[in-house]
């Protein structure tokens, strides 16, 4: 009897495993379906901007209803400033050259450099999980650092980084409207650190997603109660008040997530988020 047990525990961890890939694997099946456009030079940008509009539209429909809507008002983070269609339309207009004449470009280029693989099987849960962790983690500090001397350094400021400021008070659609060196650097830290970690294609999707879609919540200019740094404890998660803050003060909270980097170099400012 003492010596089945060690057996049945063995045995336990390939199960678990194929359960927490099949937890995954009917979407992946549904993905690989559609492998000629997975693998077209175009899929790269098609779903970044695809991505990308998706996150903003909700916010959008919010910029407006709000301004008729006290109940939704309550959680503007600047009640006084809406973005009108005037200050809207050039964001759009901005980030459908940049894909067209930009991202394009590079993508075909990584695209002819490193092929997409489509394995047969998708990835376990619990890997997913964690590279997706360590992929924002590192993006957190890649852009710390980059963000912090951009503002440090007078002329990187004004020849990089300062279009990005153009809006005191951001809303979703300021999220990508920035010079071209500053998208190239950003798009860069997102695109390397999957391949350091040789990540599973369908987690390199879903790291792009959760990046996209916390960035775009940061520019956001809404502290809503299912907002990203309410469900994550211990004031680890800075959000939208935490980056508008910054937009508004310039000389605080680089980090574009997480809190522990601008507490550890002292340049954290409180939010006082509702």
């Amino acid at each position: 009897m003492n010596c089945s047990l060690p057996h049945r525990v063995l045995l336990s961890s390939p199960m678990e495993a194929q359960q927490d890939r099949l937890c995954l694997q009917s979407l992946w099946d549904f993905v690989t379906a559609k492998e000629p456009l997975i693998k077209s030079p175009f899929f790269p940008v098609l779903f970044s901007f695809a991505a990308y509009m998706a996150f903003c539209l909700p916010y959008i429909a919010l910029d407006f209803l709000s301004i008729r809507l006290p109940d939704l008002r309550k959680y503007k983070i600047q009640p006084q400033n809406y973005p009108s269609l005037g200050m809207m339309v050039p964001c759009i207009v901005q980030s459908v050259y940049h894909h067209a004449v930009l991202i394009f470009p590079v993508t075909f280029l990584h695209w002819c450099w490193r092929p997409m693989n489509l394995p047969v099987m998708a990835p376990e849960l619990p890997e997913v999980l964690l590279q997706v962790a360590v992929c924002l983690l590192l993006f957190d500090f890649e852009y710390f650092l980059w963000h912090l001397l951009h503002h440090k350094v007078p002329w990187l400021y004004k020849t990089f980084h300062k279009v990005h400021h153009k809006h005191v008070s951001t809303f979703a659609l300021t999220t990508q409207y920035s010079s071209v060196w500053e998208l190239l650097s950003l798009g860069f830290f997102a695109a390397i650190n999957p391949v350091l970690l040789g990540c599973h294609p369908l987690t390199e999707m879903i790291f792009f997603l959760v990046n996209i879609g916390l960035s775009v919540e940061d520019h956001s200019g809404y502290d809503l109660p299912w907002s990203t740094h309410r469900l994550v404890p211990f004031g680890l998660y800075g959000g939208a008040p935490h980056h508008d803050l910054h937009h508004l003060k310039f000389k605080s909270n680089y980090a574009p997530y997480f809190t522990h980097w601008d507490k550890l170099f002292g340049t954290f400012m409180e939010s006082h988020s509702n």
